[in-house]
């Protein structure tokens, strides 16, 4: 359904434990796990048969941690949240877990929901009190009605009213019994028809000890069990060291948690029926989660991507033929593809449009480069000979889905590139390649940004094999040069040492321009972005050929202009632009392929790297530009993992 008004969210994160063990400990640790993705604020609630305590902090996980180290918490099954701002101030009230009147349901709920106000005006004229400015806090309220009516049998109790605010003091007359939901599962799955929005909740109350409902629309949500009891979270990466067997949430499902295991809702005809279900395997390392022994998860995962390249390329040349079976086409279907249409957000975005010059360059199909928010609102020509590529890292991105969704109603293929098993993107393309980049958790994208790139010329190498337009001498000489940018790399982050130099001298800028052509162009827009997103110094990118159109009048003196100036069909076009920078006092940092010897008399600093093909350049040429961010970000005090107003997954409109 579409909302009446859209707004981009930035996704919080979710935890939940009941079992054998103390709760508290799971909830922290899983809590810090999840705090890329948000962290204004941080709550954990712990439910008992004698009622439900709730600790909420304002600020990171840290904070929290630090204050229930000195309280007595008791119980064995708790959910937790880490939140970022969306509607109200980042403040303990308005941070999760909510609680209702009585006290004695909690919810915990990422996503938004949109017809809150009307929800919450009904039920603030039935007498409930609300103590934050979320959206939130009406499911916690709904859900006490809700309860309340399930149960209660004696007469009278159809009068939500009157049943609203009476302390349920007895056990409910449906328990947890073989094959039959919970009052809590029935509530939460009763009060979902309600909300209009996403969704992404946990809920448990005092009535019922131990038990832990969860339900999801558009906001992901994995469940597993492990011997010592059941877990949730918004991301697997919480439930790595619990469980590798995860089941993943469907939208409209409703699963129930408990010390011995779970149990799998669907709503049929207004009432919950069991399923059955598989769980996925996640074979991510536990390391992922941590920083290894470097200063940050940034340097971490940038030092990471020569491992990602040849992961992602293992298997992928058999003889001398590009295979990828996962995208579940034959030759001849791929053959008939005569246009290409790629949708991404941020990040992915610039890696496809890298792309769209290597299948032109190589396939010879037209190809456009959507950004996702866009693409689904511009009723783009698509035929079943259309072939759509959705990139995301997470492939949870809302705008990323609805474009996939609309392309696929228009009659298009839509393959997903992502970097998360079983992730909604890969669930709903008709084939998927896999990153293989493992968990990211800085919030600025390295290691996925380059898994992509190398998918996507992993595909359009196929493509250009399917239309016969690369000779397999051709297509075995790429590949090669392309599992060798991996030790390219290596050589690329072995010494930093001018990067830094370059680094300290644009750490004072206020503005930074980014220019390049041909491959160099596209380049150059991943490497603004980076810079901007956690340094936090403005910075644009134009194609070289521009600077006379506009953002040359931006050049002063000292100003930086970082320029992508390896050998290329353009490389004297660039020197050029170079030199109209120089003369109007900027100081330059250029991207330079070893051995050029002219570059240093249009450069005040010089970023040297391996000499590749040009096609492949912008694997090697974005390093520098992502260690060069890092490098300005650090000089400049700021949070390289997390930096303000952002995190990770955008999985709302």
């Amino acid at each position: 359904m579409e909302s009446e008004f859209e707004r981009k969210v930035l996704m919080c994160g979710i935890v939940g434990y009941t079992g054998t063990n103390d709760a508290t400990d799971i909830l922290i640790g899983g809590l810090k796990r999840l705090e890329y993705r948000g962290y204004d604020s941080a709550g954990i609630a712990l439910g008992n048969d004698e009622g439900i305590e709730s600790v909420c902090r304002k600020g990171r996980v840290g904070d929290l941690e630090q204050t229930v180290a000195g309280m007595q918490l008791d119980g064995a099954c708790g959910i937790g949240h880490t939140r970022w701002a969306t509607h109200g101030t980042p403040s303990e009230a308005n941070a999760h877990p909510h609680l209702s009147c009585e006290g004695d349901i909690a919810i915990v709920h990422n996503g938004i929901i949109e017809n809150f106000m009307e929800l919450k005006e009904e039920l603030l004229s039935r007498g409930h009190e609300f103590t934050s400015q979320t959206d939130s806090e009406v499911i916690a309220h709904l859900l006490e009605e809700e309860y309340a009516l399930l149960a209660f049998d004696d007469s009278g109790q159809d009068d939500i009213a009157n049943a609203q605010g009476r302390r349920l003091d007895r056990t409910p007359d449906k328990m947890i019994a073989s094959g039959d939901p919970s009052v809590l599962a029935q509530a939460v799955s009763h009060v979902t028809e309600r909300l209009i929005g996403s969704y992404g909740l946990a809920a448990i109350t005092s009535h019922e000890p131990g038990v832990i409902v969860v339900a999801r629309k558009d906001s992901p949500l994995v469940v597993g069990a492990a011997p010592d009891g059941s877990y949730l979270a918004s991301d697997m990466i919480a439930l790595l060291d619990a469980t590798r067997d995860v089941l993943i949430l469907e939208d409209g499902q409703v699963a129930e948690l408990t010390p011995s295991g779970i149990a799998l809702f669907a709503r049929e005809h207004d009432e919950l029926v069991s399923c059955e279900y598989e769980t996925t395997h996640i074979d991510w390392s536990v390391d992922s989660a941590e920083k290894g022994g470097y200063d940050d998860f940034m340097l971490k995962e940038i030092h990471e991507q020569p491992r990602v390249i040849r992961d992602t390329l293992a298997g992928r040349l058999v003889g001398d033929r590009i295979t990828i079976d996962e995208l579940g086409m034959s030759p001849a279907e791929l053959n008939l593809i005569d246009k290409v249409y790629i949708i991404a957000c941020g990040t992915s975005y610039h890696a496809g449009l890298i792309a769209k010059n290597l299948i032109e360059r190589w396939a010879h199909i037209p190809t456009e480069v959507e950004v996702a928010s866009e693409f689904r609102y511009r009723n783009p020509i698509i035929t079943p000979t259309t072939l759509v590529v959705a990139v995301s890292q997470s492939g949870e991105t809302a705008d990323t889905l609805a474009a996939i969704r609309d392309a696929r109603i228009k009659g298009a293929r839509v393959f997903g590139i992502t970097n998360v098993v079983g992730s909604p993107v890969a669930r709903e393309s008709d084939g998927v390649i896999y990153t293989k980049a493992n968990k990211e958790i800085a919030v600025a994208s390295t290691k996925s940004f380059l898994g992509q790139v190398v998918s996507l010329t992993l595909l359009a190498l196929l493509l250009a094999q399917t239309k016969g337009n690369l000779t397999t001498g051709q297509i075995r000489l790429l590949f090669s040069e392309l599992a060798d940018t991996a030790e390219q790399v290596e050589e690329i982050i072995s010494d930093t040492t001018d990067i830094d130099s370059a680094a300290l001298a644009c750490k004072d800028a206020s503005s930074a321009l980014f220019i390049g052509r041909g491959m160099g162009a596209a380049t150059a827009t991943e490497g603004a972005l980076k810079l901007k997103e956690i340094s936090y110094l403005h910075a644009e990118a134009y194609p070289a050929g521009e600077m006379k159109h506009g953002p040359i009048a931006l050049i002063d003196e000292g100003f930086p202009v970082i320029a992508i100036a390896t050998k290329s069909p353009t490389y004297e076009k660039v020197l050029s632009n170079l030199q109209e920078s120089k003369a109007r006092g900027a100081m330059v940092v250029a991207i330079a392929t070893q051995g050029d010897e002219e570059i240093g008399k249009y450069a005040d600093h010089v970023i040297f790297i391996p000499k590749v093909r040009d096609e492949l350049s912008p694997i090697t040429a974005s390093v520098p530009l992502q260690l060069f961010a890092r490098a300005i970000a650090l000089e400049r005090g700021c949070d390289v993992d997390q930096p303000r107003n952002l995190a990770k997954s955008v999985t709302v409109e």
